[in-house]
């Protein structure tokens, strides 16, 4: 009872402005009975208090059951704040299965000056700080420190972004760098390098619709090609594969998107993954 309790209260406010709620239903391993289907809906609403704005969403198993109490799967919450130039947020996650513990993130971000800081931690049983950041901007160069308190791991992200040339570098214990390039309006380059591997990625418009962007990673010896078709509006297919592992399709027509997985190994597909979601009205 306790546990439903915390998540009506999560997911519940009044007068307040309610978005679609979002269907998913999943498949996996090639697993289509019924029993082996996983349907979840998806919902969130916001409404404002004074100078306050709130927002909360649940994800709630879409299944017949006479325990109501283990529907919902997980639930959200964040208020909002606008002070003296400072947009403020906090916002809380709590997962069914972990109700002793939940995740907090605060941000706090000012435009005028391109400064912005974000703390991450978890409140409770086992609970800590886990990571603090900052972002400052200097025209086309950012400056972000981060520390990830739990493991005393510093890092320090340079990020320059230019007309055609974008370069980070990212200052850790596995230090990286990226660098990408367009070389014309059709074909854009990108190279990321660290000391584990070395990938390099070359995008090319091929027309108005399709857009074919190859990469090699040069230690494994992974190679990888995305597809990205245009199907016209806001709709879209992009298939991704890696031989000898997978092809992945994401597909966006209207309210659904469809997320394929197919394991394969040369030409042989193994079971497939499959994950359906719909923007509903009721």
């Amino acid at each position: 009872f306790m546990k439903f309790t915390l998540f009506a209260i999560l997911a519940s406010t009044a007068h307040a402005a309610a978005s679609r709620p979002q269907l998913s239903v999943q498949v996996r391993d090639g697993n289509f009975g019924l029993d082996e289907l996983d349907p979840s809906l998806t919902w969130s609403t916001q409404t404002s208090a004074g100078d306050f704005d709130f927002e909360v969403g649940v994800d709630v198993a879409a299944r017949p059951t006479s325990d109501l109490a283990s529907l919902p799967r997980s639930a959200w919450g964040k208020v909002s704040k606008s002070l003296g130039g400072w947009g403020l947020k906090l916002r809380a996650d709590v997962e069914r299965d972990t109700l002793d513990c939940f995740g907090l993130e605060l941000n706090a971000d000012n435009d005028e000056i391109d400064l912005g800081f974000k703390m991450l931690a978890d409140v409770g049983v086992g609970g800590g700080f886990g990571v603090v950041e900052a972002s400052k901007g200097f025209g086309a160069i950012t400056v972000s420190p981060k520390m990830d308190v739990s493991n005393m791991d510093p890092s320090l992200l340079l990020a320059f972004d230019g007309d055609s040339t974008a370069v980070k570098v990212t200052a850790s214990k596995s230090p990286c760098v990226s660098v990408s390039q367009q070389i014309i309006s059709s074909t854009g380059l990108k190279v990321d390098a660290s000391l584990n591997e070395q990938k390099i990625t070359l995008s090319q418009k091929l027309n108005a619709r399709n857009t074919l962007t190859p990469s090699y990673a040069i230690q494994s010896r992974k190679f990888t090609v995305d597809w990205q078709r245009n199907l016209g509006g806001k709709n879209s297919l992009k298939t991704t594969y890696t031989p000898n592992e997978d092809i992945d399709l994401i597909w966006k027509d209207d309210a659904w998107t469809a997320n394929i997985n197919m394991p394969v190994d040369g030409v042989k597909v193994e079971g497939v993954n499959v994950s359906v979601k719909r923007d509903v009205s009721f």
